[in-house]
C-alpha cells in the first residue's frame, strides 16, 4: 500500500478512561500534537473505552482538564466534535461489527467458540490458544451458532513467513509470523479489542501518523496484517520509548510508590500531581519535550511554539529514558523567573487562599520580584512568604533558635536589634529597601558587626522564620511601623530569656 506523506497530517491521542492521566501518556500525546502543529495538521482526541470493566467515571473530564492546563488544544474530540465522530469507541460498536464480519466473510478472520475452560486448559498446558477453531467447515460453524455457543472473532495470522514494516523512529522492522497468535478482534459481548478498533478508527478518521508507546511494538506485525487485509492505506507509525524510574530501573508506574532514588521525596507522574505540586504548565511542556527529543543548539529552555517549528517524530531517540525529575524543579524556577509579574501573582494567589490566607493583591504583586529567584515551585510561596498574609496583629516573636544567628548568642542579638531600631525609625519616606540597606550597612560597619549578623537578625525578627524573601524587601512590604513593632517584640522576648 502507499504509505507516503502526501496527505494532510492528522495525529491522535487515544487513551483509555481508566483513571488519572499518566505523564507518559501525556508525553505521547504531546509528541503527536507537536507533529500536527508543525505541519499545520489536526490533533484528535479519541477515547478507547472498549474495556468497560476498567473504565473509571470522570476520566474523560480529567483528560480534558490536563490538556487545557497544558495548553494543548484539541481539534476534534468528544468535547469538540468533528466530522469523524463519535469520538468515544463505545458509541461506534456497529462499525466494528461491520468490519469484523467483513474480515470473516473474506477469510481473513474466523469465529472461535473456545470456552473459558478450554482456554484455561490450553494455558495450563503451557501454550496459548491452539487455533482449534480456525479451520472449521462452514456447516460446523453454523451448527455451533445454532446451539447458542458464544464466540469471538479472531484474525487469521499467517503461519509462516515474515511481516515487515517501517517505523519512523526505529526504521525497517521484520517479525516472524510463526511467533504470533490469532488475536481476538471482536469479543463475544460485541465490543472490539484494541487490535480491531484502533485500525477501523484510524482509517475512518483519516489518521496519517500514529505515535504510541513502544509496548505496542510486539503487536505491530498483527496490525500491519490487519491493515493489509482491509487493503486500506496505512498511516505512518512511531513507537515511542517509555519513561523509566529516575534511577533508570523499570518503567515509571502510576500504581507503585514512586520515590526519587529510594528517598522520601515522591515523584509526580500523574497530570494532576504536577498541577498540585505547583509547576507551571509551560515548564512541564518544556520538560516533557526534552525527554527523548532534543531541540538542538545546546538549548534546554524553549517555548512550545519554538518546539513545534522543529519537532519531527523521526528525531525521537529510540532508547528508553530515565525520568529526570530533578531537572524539572530547576526548569520550573527558570520559568518562574521570567514569567510576567501579573501572571505569577495570579498563579500564586489560589495557593495562598487554599492555605487559608486572606490575600491582598497589591501586597502579593509587591512580593513577586523578591520571590522569583527563590521559588522552585509555586507551592514554595507558603513556607517562604505565607507570613505576609497572616494576621499581623497576632504575630508573636519567634523562638531564640530562629532569632539567634550562627556564631551569635542571645545577648549579642539583643544588642544588634536595639542598636538597629533607632536607625530604622529615623528613615523617612517610603522605607525603601535600598535606604534600609544603606542604613543597616553603615550601622554594622560603625559598630563592628558583619552585615550577615545584622541583616540575618532583622530578617528573623520581622519574618518569624529561618527562610524568607530578602530582609529589606520584607521590611519594605511590611512597612516601617510593622517592621519596628516586630523588632521590639523580638527584643522583649530575648530580654525576658536573659533576665
Amino acid at each position: 500500500m502507499n504509505d507516503s506523506t502526501d496527505r494532510p497530517v492528522r495525529t491522535r491521542y487515544a487513551p483509555s478512561p481508566t483513571g488519572p492521566q499518566h505523564i507518559g501518556g501525556i508525553r505521547s500525546a504531546l509528541f503527536g500534537w507537536l507533529y500536527a502543529r508543525r505541519h499545520g495538521g489536526q490533533f484528535i482526541l479519541r477515547i478507547e473505552d472498549t474495556d468497560q470493566k476498567r473504565s473509571v467515571p470522570g476520566s474523560l473530564e480529567q483528560i480534558l482538564e490536563a490538556f487545557d492546563w497544558l495548553g494543548m488544544d484539541i481539534d476534534e474530540g468528544p468535547a469538540q466534535g468533528g466530522d469523524f465522530g463519535p469520538y468515544i469507541q463505545s458509541e461506534r460498536l456497529p462499525l466494528y461489527r461491520k468490519w469484523a464480519d467483513w474480515l470473516v466473510e473474506r477469510g481473513y478472520a474466523y469465529k472461535c467458540f473456545a470456552t473459558a475452560e478450554e482456554l484455561a486448559a490450553m494455558r495450563g498446558a503451557g501454550a496459548g490458544y491452539d487455533r482449534r477453531y480456525r479451520g472449521l467447515p462452514a456447516a460446523q460453524v453454523a451448527d455451533l451458532e445454532a446451539q447458542g455457543r458464544l464466540f469471538v472473532i479472531r484474525f487469521k495470522m499467517p503461519l509462516t513467513g515474515k511481516t515487515s514494516g517501517q517505523d519512523m523512529i526505529r526504521g525497517s522492522m521484520s517479525f516472524d509470523n510463526s511467533a504470533l497468535q490469532d488475536a481476538v478482534l471482536l469479543k463475544s459481548d460485541g465490543f472490539p479489542t484494541y487490535h480491531l478498533a484502533h485500525i477501523v478508527d484510524d482509517y475512518h478518521m483519516q489518521i496519517s501518523h500514529v505515535s504510541r508507546a513502544v509496548e505496542w511494538l510486539p503487536s505491530f506485525p498483527l496490525h500491519l496484517q490487519i491493515w493489509d487485509a482491509f487493503a486500506w492505506r496505512k498511516p505512518q507509525f512511531a513507537h515511542l520509548p517509555v519513561l523509566l524510574n529516575p534511577n533508570g530501573k523499570g518503567k515509571l508506574s502510576k500504581r507503585k510508590e514512586r520515590f526519587v532514588d529510594g528517598g522520601g521525596k515522591a515523584v509526580p507522574v500523574l497530570a494532576h500531581e504536577f498541577m498540585d505540586a505547583g509547576f507551571l504548565p509551560a515548564a512541564v511542556m518544556n520538560f516533557l519535550t526534552n525527554i527523548g527529543w532534543n531541540y538542538g543548539d545546546n538549548q534546554e529552555i524553549f517555548s512550545t511554539a519554538q518546539a513545534a517549528k522543529r519537532f519531527d517524530l523521526k528525531d525521537v531517540n529510540p532508547a528508553n529514558s530515565a525520568y529526570p525529575i530533578a531537572k524539572l524543579e530547576w526548569l520550573n524556577n527558570q520559568y518562574i523567573q521570567t514569567a510576567e509579574a501579573d501572571y505569577l501573582a495570579r498563579a500564586l494567589k489560589p495557593i495562598l487562599e487554599e492555605a487559608g490566607f486572606n490575600v491582598d493583591d497589591d501586597r502579593l504583586r509587591q512580593l513577586v520580584p523578591s520571590l522569583r529567584v527563590r521559588l522552585k515551585t509555586l507551592n514554595d510561596v507558603l513556607p517562604m512568604a505565607g507570613f505576609f498574609f497572616a494576621d499581623w496583629a497576632s504575630f508573636e516573636a519567634p523562638v531564640a533558635d530562629i532569632l539567634v544567628q550562627r556564631k551569635m548568642d542571645r545577648a549579642g542579638t539583643v544588642e544588634i536589634l536595639r542598636g538597629a531600631l533607632p536607625a530604622l525609625e529615623q528613615l523617612d519616606g517610603d522605607f525603601k529597601p535600598d535606604e534600609q540597606h544603606a542604613a543597616m550597612a553603615a550601622y554594622a560597619r560603625n559598630c563592628g558587626y558583619k552585615n550577615g549578623q545584622v541583616f540575618g537578625s532583622l530578617r528573623a525578627a520581622v519574618s518569624g522564620q529561618k527562610v524568607s524573601p530578602p530582609t529589606f524587601d520584607t521590611m519594605a512590604i511590611l512597612g516601617k511601623a510593622e517592621s519596628t513593632r516586630r523588632i521590639k517584640l523580638a527584643i522583649d522576648a530575648l530580654s525576658r530569656e536573659l533576665a
